[in-house]
């Protein structure tokens, strides 16, 4: 069974960084793509990020320039590292299992992510 786990989320300042991690296991990670999501004050999930099995990176244009997201397969992880951070982008942050750009149904529970003045 596949399971995805979140992590690295906190309480930071204005202006400051995070690095989230999305570790996976009970799946052959490298065959999957890995989508950072964000979750909207509507409860929707906005796509933050997604980095595919062969590397590939893109962003929400918003999000250019601030965040990066990469991966390290022989650790079954994906990571999104966040720069200058505002306080409209602390909010609770998933990470998916994708194949082909397409959502699965491997999601983790999300970590929290704070940004305060």
């Amino acid at each position: 069974q596949v399971q995805v786990v979140e992590s690295g989320g906190g309480l930071v300042q204005i202006g400051g960084s995070l690095r989230l991690s999305c570790t996976a296991s009970g799946s052959s990670f490298s065959k999957y793509g890995v989508g950072w999501y964000r979750q909207r004050p509507d409860n929707q999930r906005e796509l933050v990020a997604d980095i595919t099995a062969t590397g590939k990176t893109t962003y929400r244009d918003s999000l250019k320039g601030r965040f990066t997201i990469s991966r390290d397969n022989a650790k079954s992880t994906a990571y999104l590292q966040m720069n200058s951070l505002k306080p409209e982008d602390g909010t609770r942050y998933f990470c998916n299992l994708d194949e082909d750009g397409l959502p699965t149904d491997y999601w983790g529970q999300g970590t929290q992510v704070t940004v305060s003045s």
